[in-house]
């Protein structure tokens, strides 16, 4: 049994919480919220954000950073991408040599342009980080559904002992150690999900949603090799099996957020509409801004980007993404890989 503590009580907090204290393991779970924590003290259920998952009364709740942070074997940094590194740099103080954090949220920080694995090393530079990621819903997840994800880290024997931790028979969890190429997928599907959200306000089809998909990878894979990123991570699990499940599904606040763009709303009305963090607006600017960095051709996220921060129509960001220059569909992606790549473990 290790002791886990959980710092951020959003869905997804609590529905790993759920998932951690299934296999055996002693957890308690932070947020920065008295009427968040009294709320799961009572019900043992966030009616807000994760409703129908009853969070066992042996789990416990607090408004204290450094009771959840100490000594403890593991902690699962839970809180939204706009506030991992306000969060990690209170936790710093508290953290031991050696530490292992799980990121689990997804996002980059648009001002530095830094993965939240980077800003968390950079505000804990003792802690062994580790990312989570994949096409996971919270509230799927919370109810047993069957799920597969991936944990990336540095070291082989930390990713294999998260493997062990988060693995059951109901989350199948694979290792990897391209961090970075899994961090850029997480992020950069939540672009791409809100682009397919607008076409499904439009009223567009089947055909839209899957052009997007499977043109949206290919721009992130372009621009995640370009930074260093394997192949091989974009086209699994945490790069297109995130996006599908992002981009078709409505647990998605990404796309639900693009739906509502698409119907005429602005940015700041879906966002307030969804009433959760909207990685992708965050993610938009930061995505664009690195394609411009590394010079790839990023057209999605391009139109994404004028649409939430140019107030340019969904309608007319459609027809200049059809109307571009005549392409080749495939570009041959060994030739940005240089089939070099070195694997550490």
């Amino acid at each position: 049994m290790a002791k886990i503590g959980i710092i951020g009580a959003g869905s997804w907090g609590c529905a790993l919480a759920w998932l951690l204290h299934n296999n055996g393991n002693q957890v308690t779970v932070w947020s920065i919220m008295e009427d968040e924590v009294s709320m799961l003290k009572n019900c043992h259920e966030h009616k807000d954000k994760l409703p129908g998952v009853i969070l066992p009364k042996e789990m416990e709740f607090t408004t204290d950073l450094e009771s959840v942070a100490a000594d403890k074997d593991v902690l699962v940094l839970a809180v939204p991408s706009p506030f991992t590194r306000s969060t990690a740099g209170k936790m710093a103080p508290l953290i031991k040599e050696g530490q292992k954090i799980v990121n689990v949220a997804k996002g980059i920080e648009d001002s530095t342009l830094m993965t939240l694995s980077e800003i968390i090393e950079q505000e804990i530079p003792q802690a062994d980080v580790v990312v989570l990621s994949g096409p996971s819903h919270a509230e799927e997840v919370g109810k047993g559904i069957p799920t597969t994800i991936v944990v990336g880290a540095k070291r082989k024997d930390t990713a294999e002992y998260m493997q062990g931790l988060f693995m059951s028979q109901v989350f199948r969890v694979y290792t990897s150690s391209d961090v970075l190429g899994i961090e850029l997928g997480a992020a950069l599907k939540n672009v791409v999900a809100l682009a397919a959200g607008m076409a499904d306000g439009l009223g567009y089809g089947d055909n839209t949603k899957a052009a997007l998909i499977t043109r949206g990878i290919a721009e992130i894979a372009r621009l995640g090799i370009s930074m260093g990123g394997r192949i091989e991570t974009f086209y699994g699990l945490t790069g297109i099996g995130d996006l599908i499940v992002t981009c078709a599904s409505m647990h998605s606040r990404n796309r639900k957020a693009g739906i509502l763009i698409g119907k005429g709303a602005t940015m700041e009305e879906a966002m307030n509409q969804v009433k959760m963090v909207v990685e992708g607006v965050y993610s938009a600017k930061a995505g664009y801004a690195l394609a411009q960095k590394y010079q790839v051709n990023v057209p999605i996220i391009e139109q994404v980007n004028k649409i939430l921060f140019e107030g340019m129509p969904a309608a007319q960001a459609v027809s200049e993404l059809m109307l571009r220059d005549k392409k080749v569909e495939n570009i041959d992606l060994r030739q940005l890989y240089q089939n070099s790549v070195e694997i550490p473990w």
